[in-house]
């Protein structure tokens, strides 16, 4: 997926493509992210489309969620949904970072070795 040491750094145009890529993916991960969040606080909660897109938008941000569970269901798939939201965020920041630092790395020529 991305060049070698070996190989060139990419021009400026295709690495501007690159990262429209991955954004691109990370913003379909969010907005999939987002419609389960609110899907599921319909479902087990009964909120109101916007208290759904506020809870879930909170919760995959790390702020937590706005109306407090109430139902035992709620509460379960609130706490999944959390724990769900802490994953989305960490390869959100991935996806994001991941061709920037590759390309910084790619410029100095400086080989990782584990």
């Amino acid at each position: 997926m991305y060049e070698s040491r070996k190989q060139a750094p990419l021009a400026g145009t295709r690495f501007a493509w690159r990262l429209l890529g991955h954004l691109l993916v990370a913003g379909g991960l969010l907005a999939a992210s987002l419609a389960i969040g609110m899907l599921g606080y319909r479902a087990y909660e009964g909120l109101a489309w916007v208290d759904a897109f506020l809870n879930s938008a909170m919760l995959l941000g790390g702020m937590g969620p706005v109306n407090p569970p109430q139902t035992d269901a709620g509460k379960v798939f609130a706490g999944l949904y959390a724990l769900y939201a802490g994953l989305v965020f960490i390869v959100t920041a991935a996806l994001l970072f991941t061709p920037v630092l590759h390309r910084v790395i790619h410029r100095f020529h400086w080989d990782a070795k584990i």
